[in-house]
C-alpha cells in the first residue's frame, strides 16, 4: 500500500542549515516528493540540498510568512500535483522520522483523516521533555481540546503530522493561521470537517537549537486566540450548523450561572456593606440558579465530549 500512494514532505524552512541535510538523510525511502519552502531566514539552504537529493522540489518566499504560512505552501503544491498524503516535518531535526510510516498506516487504512505524533503517550519521552515544555504543553492540550473540539486527542501542538490531501481541499486556508497558532488551527478547521484525528505514540528529540517564542509569551500569544477559536466553535455547531439537546443546555445554563453568580456578588456585598443578613428567599435564588445553570452547561460539556469526531 506505501508503494501505491504518492507521499510527501513538507518541510518548512528558516534558520537550520545546521539541521536540514540530517533531516534529509533520515527521510525512508517511500516519500515521493519532499518540498522545502524557504521562509526568509538568515541561513540559506545548503547546494549540498539540491544537487544530493533529486526529489526535492525547492520553494522560496518573498517575506517571511512563519512556519504556517511555509507549510501552506507546501500543502498547495501537494494538492496541484496531486499527492495523496502530506507530512510535515521541522528542518530542525526534533523529530523521528523513523515514525513517518506508523502516522500514515492510519491514513491509508482509512482510520483516520490526519495523524499526528503525541510525546505524551511514552513515560520516557515525557520525563526526557524539559519541565517548563511539559508544564506549558500539559495546560496549553486541555484548553486546546476545550477549544478546538477534539477531546480524545492529546498534545495538539505537536508539528509532526500526516494528513490525506483530499481533506486539505476542503479547509480555508485563510482561517488557518501562519505562526505559532498554526498546528492550534489547522485542527480546528478540521473539526468543521468532521475529519478523524489519530494519535501517535513517539518521544520527542531535543537537541542544541532554541525556540524563537519565549516560554512567558506563550500565554498571552494562545490564550486569546483560544477562547476566539472556542467561541467560533460553539456558534458555528450548535447555533449555525446544527441545533440539538447541547444548545438548549447552552442558552438555559449560561444565562442562569451568569445570573446566580452575578448577583450572588452583588448580593454578597449588599447585604455585607449593610452588616445585615441576607433574605433567605434571596440566598435560596442565588443557590438554585448557580447550581441549575452548572449542571445545564455541565450538560452541554458532556454532549461536546461525545460529539467530538472519533478515530476507527
Amino acid at each position: 500500500m506505501l508503494n501505491q500512494n504518492k507521499i510527501a514532505v513538507v518541510i518548512p524552512y528558516y534558520n537550520a542549515s545546521q539541521h536540514i541535510v540530517s533531516v534529509l538523510v533520515k527521510l525512508p525511502k517511500i516519500i515521493n516528493v519532499i518540498y522545502i519552502i524557504d521562509d526568509c531566514g538568515d541561513e540559506t539552504l545548503p547546494k549540498e540540498v539540491l544537487t544530493r537529493f533529486q526529489n526535492v522540489v525547492y520553494l522560496k518566499h518573498d517575506k517571511n510568512l512563519g512556519v504556517g504560512g511555509a507549510t501552506k505552501t507546501g500543502f498547495k503544491a501537494a494538492i496541484a500535483d496531486k499527492i495523496e498524503i502530506v507530512i510535515k516535518v521541522d528542518a530542525d531535526d526534533q523529530m523521528d522520522t523513523s515514525y513517518i510510516e506508523d502516522l500514515i498506516t492510519p491514513l491509508l487504512n482509512n482510520q483516520a483523516d490526519y495523524s499526528k505524533g503525541n510525546r505524551f503517550r511514552d513515560f520516557k519521552a515525557l520525563k526526557a521533555m524539559p519541565i517548563t515544555r511539559k508544564i506549558g504543553n500539559l495546560c496549553l492540550s486541555f484548553l486546546t481540546k476545550a477549544a478546538t473540539g477534539y477531546w480524545n486527542n492529546f498534545d495538539p501542538t505537536n508539528g509532526f503530522f500526516a494528513v490525506k490531501t483530499e481533506t486539505l481541499e476542503k479547509l480555508d486556508f485563510d482561517n488557518i493561521a501562519n505562526r505559532y497558532y498554526f498546528e492550534t488551527s489547522l485542527i480546528a478547521e478540521l473539526y468543521f470537517q468532521e475529519s478523524r484525528i489519530k494519535d501517535i505514540s513517539m518521544p520527542a528529540i531535543y537537541g542544541d537549537e532554541k525556540s524563537s517564542m519565549s516560554v512567558w509569551k506563550m500565554p498571552f500569544v494562545f490564550l486569546p486566540k483560544l477562547f476566539k477559536t472556542f467561541i467560533k466553535r460553539i456558534i458555528k455547531s450548535y447555533f449555525i450548523y446544527d441545533f440539538n439537546m447541547s444548545s438548549i443546555y447552552i442558552l438555559f445554563g449560561l444565562p442562569l450561572f451568569l445570573f446566580g453568580l452575578i448577583y450572588g456578588l452583588y448580593t454578597w456585598w449588599f447585604y455585607s456593606s449593610q452588616s445585615i443578613f441576607a433574605p433567605t428567599g434571596t440566598i435560596m435564588l442565588v443557590t438554585l440558579t448557580i447550581i441549575i445553570g452548572f449542571q445545564l452547561l455541565l450538560q452541554a460539556v458532556h454532549y461536546d465530549i461525545t460529539k467530538a469526531p472519533k478515530s476507527k
